[in-house]
């Protein structure tokens, strides 16, 4: 009933609005149901609001959203507990509350299928030799994931030969890093971070003159730990300014998503600086009265999207503030609705994310 097949053989930014909406609806319709009947806490949340999943006169802004800090209060499953082989969760400071997300073969395959589709947009279809700006994992429980650990695992399936920037105590390895500049020098290779670790490793720390090459070729995607440099006045623009002057590193892209989503990220296109969805994932906008807001007006970012099926995570009203700045008109040429991301809402809890080592 919840295949995506339908919806998997197009390019993911390939749909226009009247295309996408028939069938993200669709299918969207068929996940809301699903949950409602397999989680008995969406139940009582559907029930409570009194809302018919199946009226054809729904659209999307009408179906319940719940507040990103639900997952980090209740245990939502809508698969048997049995089925259960992963569990995701945030990242915080001590004493936070964390979101637990809990996945099941189903929902792992698919977060895959559909990630790899939207990272061959960037990386192509082959593995590249992949530079990883952390430290190598050392998970004692390889069912349960942190935000930090999980993007790593995630995004290395599109890698191979690995290196991991960083010693175990937390150093530059140029020794490592030389072998493998060395090596492939004179091909692409992907270099993956979290957003405040690539600015404190490779901007403020590394010293180009112990490396035996730049990293012209590399392509970079980043996402995450923006509120670290936000404190310091380093927007966008500057990052990007800083790290081609350092290393020659052109090649940029930055992403935003939730753990509470994880597979279902938005990349910013390079030849027009805004995030994108696909036709996997959908936006709105809405203000402190939960009232959705037109393009160009700044409020709380909800977010959809067809991967969640063990855990209702399909429809979720986020802490961040963005804008919609419009539907598949961009300059880039990619389909779909594009956005800007502002950071977190000042009065609501901070999440930690990847500002927390």
């Amino acid at each position: 009933m919840l295949k995506l097949k339908n919806i998997i053989k197009y390019n993911p930014y390939s749909l226009d609005k009247n295309k996408k909406n028939k069938l993200f609806k669709d299918i969207f319709t068929k996940l809301t149901f699903h949950h409602y009947t397999k989680c008995k806490e969406y139940n009582k949340i559907i029930k409570n609001l009194k809302f018919k999943i199946k009226n054809k006169k729904n659209k999307l802004q009408d179906f319940p959203m719940l507040p990103v800090k639900t997952f980090k209060t209740f245990k939502l499953i809508s698969v048997n507990k049995k089925k259960i082989v992963k569990k995701l969760v945030s990242s915080g400071t001590t004493g936070q509350n964390l979101s637990e997300i809990y996945l099941d073969k189903k929902n792992a395959k698919n977060q895959i299928i559909i990630l790899s589709k939207i990272i061959e947009e960037i990386l192509g279809k082959k593995r590249l030799p992949m530079l990883i700006i952390d430290q190598n994992p050392k998970l004692s429980n390889r069912s349960i994931f942190n935000a930090r650990a999980a993007a790593i695992f995630g995004f290395s399936l599109f890698g191979k030969d690995y290196c991991y920037l960083l010693n175990n105590k937390n150093e530059i390895d140029y020794q490592t890093l030389n072998n493998f500049l060395e090596k492939y020098k004179n091909k692409n290779f992907f270099i993956f971070g979290f957003t405040s670790l690539i600015y404190e490793y490779l901007i403020k720390k590394i010293s180009p003159r112990l490396l035996i090459s730049n990293f012209k070729r590399g392509i970079l995607l980043h996402g995450g730990g923006w509120k670290k440099l936000e404190k310091i006045k380093i927007n966008n623009k500057l990052f990007k300014k800083k790290i081609s002057k350092k290393l020659k590193l052109d090649n940029i892209y930055n992403y935003y998503g939730l753990v509470e989503q994880t597979g279902s990220i938005f990349i910013e296109s390079k030849n027009c600086g805004y995030f994108h969805t696909t036709i996997y994932s959908d936006i709105l906008i809405r203000d402190n009265n939960f009232k959705v807001l037109e393009k160009n007006k700044r409020g709380l970012i909800q977010l959809f999207s067809l991967l969640p099926t063990s855990y209702p995570g399909h429809n979720i009203l986020t802490e961040d503030i963005g804008e919609l700045k419009g539907e598949d008109d961009c300059k880039c040429g990619l389909k779909g609705k594009y956005f800007l991301v502002y950071g977190r809402a000042k009065k609501s809890e901070l999440r930690g994310c990847s500002d927390v080592r």
